[in-house]
């Protein structure tokens, strides 16, 4: 890594841990900064503030005493979570102290190029292919996985070599906190109406999103979702150059769907249906990264190979297992309608079994009815199940069954299939009412699956 002495004998507070905040403490003491950390969980429960207290950083938890901003700090580093309306970070602001995201961080130490993934939906799907990809006829150096995919950015940056490529994977929340950050290519996968609760906001929730490109030079490309007008409506703003992707229309310095073909520029890299993942909003992702391999110089053979053999993040279209006929799919990424809608688009209804059910946020599912239209059976669990039932009623839906959660939902699915169908967990909700998080509720779905088996 880059041996800055930007931090050195500097007073940074570093408010929030898991992983990404105890990372960014790590690399701010062995840049020689005095960190303290602030963390809100009592250091009893706190394994993260255990291990830099024995590193020697000094670590308050517990709560967040406002009081900490006496001591002249000249920056915060905060955990991606943490609103900009908490108590310290308001008054951070109000004494003009910068703050900060790990994210700058890891861009201020690597040594190697970052491709840097934001959107709304599939950042995590298209961070893994193009980490594939990019990997896939490399004969020097490694592509490595960064950020909110679940690798710490500033912790992959330390380690990653000069002629190693970091991909990136950013919320809204880490790019809030940027100043210099800078990727050699940003991808927006797409733009949609979402953490509304946090950024107050849909305009502000975009300016985040497009602030990834924000230091981005006519040496770097910026590529985007030409399917959405508002990113269209943003591109001649930047000054990167803009590579679009798109399903809807053929573009000529661009990838694109055809004819069920996946093109770069006239070049076909291969038909659709030979992605490893099914869905649209796949296709879309897989353009996406393609667009990165080809800048990047992998070959069309390459290209074809990876996504062919690529089947899917855990929890996102994700593959589980094949059981008398019937191919199971775990999508409980799926926390809002639009995720289902996607991933509902990637099979045949007619011989498709969906279960579906969570938080009830207080919305309807008005917006789910044309693509519930001809599904098998739906199978409903969880605060929304009634009003998800009335939705499938007005689809037309025939075999409508209410049950407890996923758990029972499984067999319950099996039961009114047949050798050729599908079912697929794809929520439409977030799992807190019955589950801590999506994770659990997926891992739930593929235990219930394996017990069918027996």
């Amino acid at each position: 890594m880059k041996q800055i002495k930007t931090y050195e004998n500097e007073k940074v507070l570093v408010l929030g841990l898991a992983k990404s905040g105890f990372s960014a403490a790590k690399l701010l003491n062995d840049l020689g900064a005095l960190v303290t950390v602030n963390d809100g969980k009592p250091f009893e429960e706190n394994p993260e503030a255990q291990g830099l207290l024995e590193q020697g950083i000094r670590v308050i938890t517990g709560s967040h005493p406002i009081e900490l901003l006496d001591e002249d700090f000249s920056l915060m580093v905060k955990n991606p979570g943490i609103p900009y309306d908490n108590p310290l970070v308001k008054k951070a602001k109000k004494l003009h102290i910068p703050i900060l995201t790990e994210v700058e961080l890891a861009y201020e130490v690597a040594e190697c190029p970052i491709v840097g993934i934001t959107g709304t939906n599939g950042k995590t799907t298209t961070t893994t292919m193009i980490g594939l990809l990019l990997n896939q006829e490399r004969t020097a150096g490694k592509a490595h996985l960064a950020g909110n995919i679940g690798f710490p950015a500033s912790e992959v940056a330390a380690k990653a070599h000069p002629d190693d490529d970091i991909v990136m994977e950013l919320s809204s929340f880490q790019l809030m906190g940027i100043e210099k950050f800078k990727p050699q290519i940003a991808v927006i996968t797409n733009i949609y109406e979402a953490h509304l609760d946090y950024h107050k906001t849909r305009e502000n929730y975009v300016a985040a999103k497009w602030a990834i490109q924000e230091n981005m030079t006519a040496d770097d490309y910026l590529v985007l979702n030409w399917n959405s007008e508002e990113l269209q409506a943003l591109s001649p703003q930047t000054h990167a150059q803009v590579v679009p992707f798109s399903t809807n229309e053929q573009l000529d310095n661009g990838a694109y769907l055809l004819d069920g073909g996946l093109y770069y520029k006239d070049e076909k890299i291969m038909d659709a249906n030979e992605l490893g993942v099914p869905g649209a909003h796949n296709i879309e992702n897989a353009l996406a990264a393609i667009v990165v391999a080809k800048l990047k110089g992998v070959s069309n053979k390459g290209i074809k190979t990876a996504l062919s053999n690529f089947h899917g993040v855990p929890h996102r279209t994700q593959y589980v297992d094949t059981i008398n006929g019937r191919k199971f799919y775990n999508d409980s990424k799926a926390t809002n309608s639009l995720a289902t809608e996607m991933a509902l688009s990637g099979f045949d209804n007619e011989h498709l079994i969906l279960l579906a059910g969570g938080l009830d946020r207080g919305n309807d599912f008005d917006e789910l009815i044309p693509a519930f239209e001809g599904l098998k059976a739906i199978i409903l669990f969880g605060e929304t199940k009634e009003k998800l039932a009335e939705a499938a009623e007005r689809a037309g839906i025939q075999k409508i069954i209410m049950t407890t959660n996923v758990e029972t939902a499984v067999p319950l699915a099996y039961e009114q299939s047949e050798a050729g169908d599908n079912i697929l967990l794809s929520p439409a909700n977030a799992s807190w009412d019955q589950y801590p998080n999506f994770e659990i509720r997926g891992d739930k779905f593929m235990l219930a699956v394996k017990q069918l088996e027996k």
